[in-house]
C-alpha cells in the first residue's frame, strides 16, 4: 500500500522536492562554473592550450618573397623574430592584452621634450622629442633640440586612432629606443596631444601629408642621421600608405608597421560583426566624439554635429564627419581611398610588419599576404596571439613582445648594409599596377626582354632574375652584372651577338619600352624555343624531363610507321650485296 501511495505521486513533485534538498551553495557553484567557460569562449581565453604546452606560445611565422635581402641581412639576425611569442600567463586572451593595455599599460616615465612644428596651411602638430639623455638623467632645463650634425639615429613614431605621446605603448617604445641611443619623436596628430586645430583641416586614416612635411622637416634638419619611422594601428596604415605614395623617394631609411588595419573596409565589416567586436566600435567611437568635442568650435562649421553628437560606432562617426571633411560620397569610398593595401606593391625601403592573428579590431582577413610576399622589402611577421597592441609577456607583463621585435629589427637594419648601400627597387608604372612587377632580364640568347616575377616560381626564378638599382638622381637603372642601364635618354645596347636592342625611357615611373630588332634569319624561329625551354627549365628541376617524355610520346606514331620502312631498305641492301 505504501509503494503504491509512493508510486501515484508526481515525479515533478519528486524532483522539486530533491532540488530542495540540495544547498544553496552547490547551486551557487555550478552558476560560477558555467559563468566561467561562458567567459572563457566570450573572451577567446587559451590559457588551458598554453598550460598544455608549458606556455611555451607558438613560433612567430615570417612571409617574405624568396629573394629578399631584408630577410637575409636582416631578420635572420633577429632571435625575437625567429622566435616564440609566450602571452602573460593571467593575459592569456586577445581582448585581456588588448583591455589590460588600455587601462593598465605599465609605461615607463617619459620626460618628453615638446616642439610645435607650422604646416603651410595653418595647422599645427607637436613633436614631442624623447633623448638618450632624458632617459638617462631627466631634467626640466629648456629643450634646445638635437644637434644639426648629430649622427644618432631618429625614430619617427605615429600614433594611433585618438592617441598621442602619452599612450603606453608609445610610452613602451620611446623609452626602449631612446634607451639604446637613437633619438625618438613622437609625431602627434593634429587637435592632440594638447594642441588646438589651427586650420580647417583634419587627420584621417588616409592623411599622410602630415607625415610628409613631418619626415621632409626632420630630413633637412637633421641630414646626417638616418631616419626610421614606426607606425602603430592607424599610424601603420598612414606609414605604408606614405611609403608606397613616395616609393624611392623618402628619406626613410627603415621603418615598422604594428597592427595595421590594412583595409579598412574589411575591419569595418568585422568590427560589426559580433557583439564583442562592437564593444570596441562603441569604445572607438566615443574616443572619436570625444576628440570632436574637444574641436567643436571648427568641428561643427565644417561637418554634420548633430550627426557626429548622435554616432554610435565608427562608421556613423565617419559618415557625419571623416567623410563631409573629405569631401568624399560615401564612407566606403573613404575606406577604400584610405586603406594602404593597395600602395604595398610600390613600397621601396625595408619594412617589418607584425599582426596578430587574433586582434580584436583589425582582422587578419584583411592582411595581404601575398602582396606582402611579393615586395622583396617587406618582411610580415604574425603571431597565433597578442591582441591589438598588446603583446604583454612575462609573469609581471612588465614588457611588450613588438617592442622587442621592432627595436631588434631597427637595430640590426641600422647596422646592415642595406641602409648604406643603394635601394633596391622594382620598376612599376602605377600605384594601379598588379602585384607583379617587371624586371628587366638578359637571356642566354642575349635578347632583352621583361621577366614577370611569378609568385608560382619564385625559387626556381632566383638565378633568372636580375635586381635593379637606383641611382641617386633617380634617372638610370642599372643591372647588377652591369651589361645593361636604362637612361632618360633614349640608348642603344649591343649584345655578343651584334644585335641591337633600343631602351626608350618613357619619361615617368613606368617599365621603359623595349623595341628589339629582329634578325631575318633562322635564329627568329630559334629564338621563341629556346625562350619557352628556359622558361621551363626555372619552373622545376624536372620540366625537361616532362618535356622529353611529351616529345617522345607525342612522336613515337611517326616513329613507329616509320622505322619498318627504314630497317626494311636496309635489310634489301644487305641482301643485294651477298648476291
Amino acid at each position: 500500500m505504501d509503494c503504491f501511495e509512493l508510486s501515484s505521486e508526481s515525479p515533478y513533485e519528486l524532483l522539486l522536492k530533491v532540488a530542495f534538498l540540495i544547498p544553496i551553495s552547490h547551486y551557487f557553484l555550478g552558476f560560477l562554473f558555467l559563468l566561467s567557460v561562458f567567459l572563457y569562449n566570450f573572451i577567446e581565453m587559451y590559457f588551458i592550450q598554453e598550460l598544455f604546452t608549458g606556455f611555451r606560445g607558438k613560433p612567430v611565422s615570417l612571409t617574405f618573397n624568396s629573394c629578399c635581402d631584408l630577410y637575409q641581412e636582416v631578420v635572420s639576425k633577429c632571435k625575437t623574430l625567429n622566435g616564440r611569442f609566450s602571452s602573460t600567463p593571467w593575459l592569456c586572451s586577445p581582448h585581456l592584452q588588448t583591455a589590460f593595455l588600455q587601462f593598465f599599460g605599465r609605461a615607463p616615465a617619459c620626460s618628453y621634450r615638446r616642439q610645435i612644428f607650422q604646416l603651410s596651411d595653418g595647422g599645427t602638430i607637436a613633436l614631442d622629442w624623447l633623448r638618450n639623455i632624458d632617459v638617462k638623467k631627466p631634467s626640466i632645463e629648456r629643450f634646445d633640440g638635437v644637434q644639426s650634425d648629430d649622427k644618432s639615429p631618429i625614430m619617427l613614431v605615429i600614433p594611433g586612432l585618438t592617441s598621442d605621446s602619452d599612450s603606453a605603448y608609445i610610452k613602451h617604445l620611446a623609452f626602449k629606443m631612446a634607451k639604446r641611443g637613437w633619438n625618438v619623436v613622437v609625431s602627434n596628430h593634429r587637435g592632440l596631444g594638447g594642441v588646438s586645430v589651427t586650420s580647417d583641416c583634419f587627420y584621417n586614416a588616409g592623411w599622410t601629408e602630415d607625415t610628409r612635411r613631418v619626415i621632409d622637416h626632420l630630413h633637412t634638419q637633421y641630414p646626417q642621421a638616418p631616419l626610421f619611422t614606426v607606425g602603430l594601428s592607424i599610424g601603420a596604415n598612414v606609414l605604408v600608405k606614405y611609403l608606397g605614395e613616395e616609393g624611392v623617394n623618402t628619406a626613410i631609411v627603415g621603418a615598422a608597421a604594428i597592427c595595421s588595419p590594412w583595409d579598412l573596409l574589411i575591419c569595418d565589416r568585422y568590427i560589426n560583426r559580433r557583439l564583442v567586436q562592437r564593444v570596441y566600435d562603441r569604445a572607438l567611437a566615443i574616443g572619436l566624439k570625444g576628440y570632436a568635442k574637444l574641436h567643436q568650435t571648427v568641428m561643427s562649421r565644417l561637418a554634420d554635429w548633430e550627426g557626429i553628437v548622435k554616432a554610435r560606432s565608427v562608421r556613423d562617426f565617419d559618415h557625419s564627419s571623416t567623410r563631409v571633411l573629405a569631401d568624399l560620397e560615401t564612407v566606403d569610398t573613404y575606406y577604400r581611398k584610405a586603406s594602404c593595401t593597395s600602395y604595398i606593391g610600390n613600397v621601396m625601403v625595408p619594412l617589418l610588419c607584425v599582426s596578430a592573428l587574433d586582434d580584436p579590431v583589425c582582422t587578419r582577413e584583411a592582411i595581404p599576404w601575398d602582396e606582402c610576399r611579393a615586395n622583396k622589402n617587406i618582411v610580415l611577421a604574425t603571431t597565433h596571439h597578442g591582441g591589438h597592441l598588446g603583446y604583454f609577456e612575462g609573469m609581471t607583463a612588465k614588457s611588450l613582445w613588438w617592442v622587442r621585435a621592432v627595436d631588434e629589427f631597427l637595430c640590426a637594419l641600422n647596422s646592415s648594409s642595406l641602409i648604406h648601400s643603394k635601394k633596391v627597387t622594382t620598376v612599376h608604372s602605377s600605384l594601379e599596377t598588379s602585384i607583379d612587377p617587371p624586371y628587366v632580364n638578359i637571356r642566354e640568347d642575349g635578347l632583352v626582354t621583361a621577366f614577370s616575377n611569378d609568385p608560382s616560381g619564385e625559387v626556381g626564378s632566383q638565378q633568372n632574375e636580375q635586381p635593379v638599382e637606383d641611382d641617386k638622381a633617380g634617372d638610370r637603372i642599372r643591372g647588377v652584372n652591369g651589361a645593361i642601364q636604362l637612361e632618360t635618354n633614349a640608348t642603344t645596347q649591343f649584345d655578343p651577338r651584334g644585335e641591337s636592342t633600343r631602351l626608350e625611357d618613357s619619361g615617368s615611373r613606368g617599365p621603359a619600352k623595349m623595341l628589339v630588332t629582329p634578325e631575318p634569319d633562322f635564329d627568329a624561329v630559334i629564338v621563341p624555343v629556346k625562350r619557352c625551354l628556359n622558361q621551363l627549365s626555372r619552373r622545376s628541376k624536372i620540366s625537361m624531363w616532362v618535356l622529353a617524355y611529351i616529345a617522345i610520346i607525342t612522336t613515337w606514331p611517326i616513329l613507329g610507321s616509320a622505322s619498318p620502312m627504314f630497317f626494311k631498305k636496309k635489310l634489301r641492301n644487305i641482301f643485294s650485296l651477298k648476291r
